[in-house]
């Protein structure tokens, strides 16, 4: 095989047909189809080309499939995608009805776990080695890849604690690069930062202590080195550490130099690297842009309040309050669990605790919520970001199922506010003295004004608010949502016909509003951007049953399946809360 080595590769048996120094080529190739792809279509960038000789170096060794693969997390897996089978569609991937973003088990057999959250891939890998054991299938290798910033979590820590007192057929590999999408924190980073740097030698004792065979650390991206070792651990048994150094964005000069930025670029010129720019001037800012502003804004007059991310300060915009008060602005890495308690304790002690969190994320902390926030009624201040659909991620990071797992939790206050006006209002609100903890939830993507940074206006508790005034049908929304319903009756000839009341407390429920809405009409059409299977619609229906009230309710929300991936715009029409389809639905009556 010669010229272009990518094209002929289908499957990792194609791959194993080269001769170890061909492989090099491979990986220029493998780097450079990434960018080109990636530049024009958008995605995770930094991760994957970081790993590109690993990837090559892992299928070349090892019998995939048969032999299990499980990344950690998905970021990285574009190549591993590419080189399984995926190349001629790699061009759909995170587009709707195309390849997802992270690896998926119904996508590919080569796909082992789906990994679209971090530090899971030691425990499934472990589950799937005893698995084999017990079906005396001792042949069979276990490998979990996961980055530095995942090995950090609890979760991996307890699958490594484990697979020590077990001689299950385990390859851990920790790809250090220092950084998730935010540079990695902690005592643990910097311990590696010492290995890397020769002033430490002893995580080969740490990993030794629990049993694994520690070996390491090589380059990353030296493809004789990594086939070599990974050949030589092959054939040992037993769980085993490799730890490797590679570089986040390897072979794109920019994504090496600014690797927070190019994690997820956008698109960009895939000669030079530079971002192509996207003209916000004008544009509503950012609803993490308003959170992150605003609660700097409200530090500088409240020496109380306290910002708590785990590893998403960008993200978040929590970098807003990191630069300008360090010490109150805290990033405890991929942590969720303990970011959750560590608010409870700090508020215990009188300070205002904002705790960020995406959506799809505080899933992970659902015991601290209740068992050491709740339970204990600390005002805690949750503010969830990428509430709803998110777009492109997919599945494993829709944030639609909060209303519904948070409804049912004594003791919190649920809010979504209408706007960024409406958000920037409520963080105010909620620092002026709260008896009990409250989550904030707040969508992904732009706002709607641009003159949103007004005086500071305290919300009421509890309450609903009217934004148009019908004869016949209401419509009750919570959240950013009510926008498309906005949007949609501006555009229809029948609007006078539509009542429309915005609730921003979910919980409580306004339930004299409730009272006035069922007693005025008919028909009680319900939208929210989450699931509609205990959501908002839900806590409605409820209170008309709970009150023998006989109207028709229609809910309209996320169905009752797992949302794939696409835009934002995409993803609401398949679930009917765009605009267009909104209004096709108002039209009607």
């Amino acid at each position: 095989m010669s010229g272009n080595l990518l094209s002929h590769i289908q499957t990792p048996s194609d791959l194993r047909k080269l001769t170890p120094e061909q492989l090099p080529e491979l990986a220029q190739e493998l780097r450079d189809f990434i960018i080109d792809v990636v530049s024009v279509k958008e995605g995770h960038l930094g991760a994957s080309l970081g790993v590109v000789e690993l990837t090559i170096a892992l299928h070349y060794i090892f019998n995939t499939p048969e032999d299990l693969l499980v990344w950690d997390v998905g970021h990285q897996a574009y190549g591993h995608k590419i080189l399984t089978g995926r190349r001629d569609n790699f061009d759909t991937n995170r587009q709707f009805g195309g390849i997802s973003g992270f690896p998926k088990r119904s996508e590919s057999e080569y796909d082992t776990f789906g990994v679209g959250h971090s530090s899971t891939s030691i425990s499934a890998a472990l589950g799937m080695a005893i698995a084999s054991q017990l079906k005396d299938d001792t042949d069979k290798n276990h490998i979990a890849v996961i980055g530095d910033a995942s090995i950090a979590s609890g979760m991996a820590f307890e699958g490594l604690n484990h697979a020590g007192v077990t001689d299950a057929n385990l390859l851990v590999i920790l790809n250090d690069n220092a950084i998730g999408i935010d540079p990695s924190v902690g005592a643990l980073k910097h311990y590696l930062t010492q290995v890397k740097e020769g002033k430490n030698p002893r995580l080969n004792n740490m990993i030794k202590s629990l049993n694994f065979d520690y070996s390491g650390p090589i380059d990353g991206h030296d493809l004789p080195a990594l086939t070599k070792e990974l050949q030589r651990l092959k054939n040992k048994k037993g769980p085993r550490f490799l730890h490797i150094i590679t570089t986040k964005g390897k072979g794109l000069k920019k994504a090496e130099e600014d690797q927070v930025k190019y994690h997820a670029p956008g698109k960009f010129d895939k000669v030079t690297g530079e971002i192509l720019k996207v003209t916000d001037e004008n544009l509503p800012p950012k609803y993490q842009d308003v959170f992150g502003l605003t609660l700097t804004e409200l530090a500088e007059k409240n020496g109380k309040i306290i910002g708590i991310t785990p590893a998403m300060p960008s993200g978040s915009s929590m970098k807003f309050m990191m630069e300008a008060f360090p010490k109150r602005a805290i990033d405890v890495g991929i942590a969720e669990q303990h970011a959750v308690t560590l608010a409870a304790g700090m508020a215990t002690q009188g300070m205002t605790v904002y705790c960020n969190i995406y959506s799809t994320f505080l899933q992970r902390a659902y015991d601290q919520v209740i068992h050491d926030v709740a339970l204990q009624n600390l005002p805690v201040i949750f503010c969830l970001d990428r509430a709803g659909l998110v777009g492109e991620d997919g599945a494993t990071h829709h944030g639609v199922f909060d209303i519904a797992y948070l409804n049912c939790i004594p003791n919190l206050d649920i809010f979504a506010p209408l706007n960024e006006k409406e958000l920037r209002n409520i963080l105010y609100t909620a620092q002026l003295g709260i008896e009990r903890p409250i989550a904030i939830r707040y969508p992904r993507g732009r706002g709607e004004s641009t003159n949103w940074q007004l005086p500071f206006e305290s919300i009421p508790f509890g309450k609903a608010k009217q934004l148009q005034q019908g004869s016949e049908v209401v419509i009750v929304s919570t959240g950013a949502i009510g926008n498309n319903v906005t949007k949609a009756l501006g555009e229809i000839n029948n609007s006078a016909l539509f009542s429309h009341y915005h609730f921003g407390y979910i919980k409580p429920i306004d339930e004299g509003a409730l009272h006035k809405i069922f007693s005025a009409y008919k028909t009680v059409i319900t939208i929210e951007d989450g699931t509609i299977i205990g959501g908002f619609g839900s806590i409605v229906s409820d209170f008309a049953a709970k009150h023998n009230y006989c109207n028709k309710i229609i809910t309209l929300g996320v169905p009752d399946e797992f949302i794939e991936h696409g835009s934002i715009n995409r993803l609401q029409q398949y679930c009917g809360i765009d605009v267009k389809s909104l209004k096709d639905i108002f039209s009607a009556y």
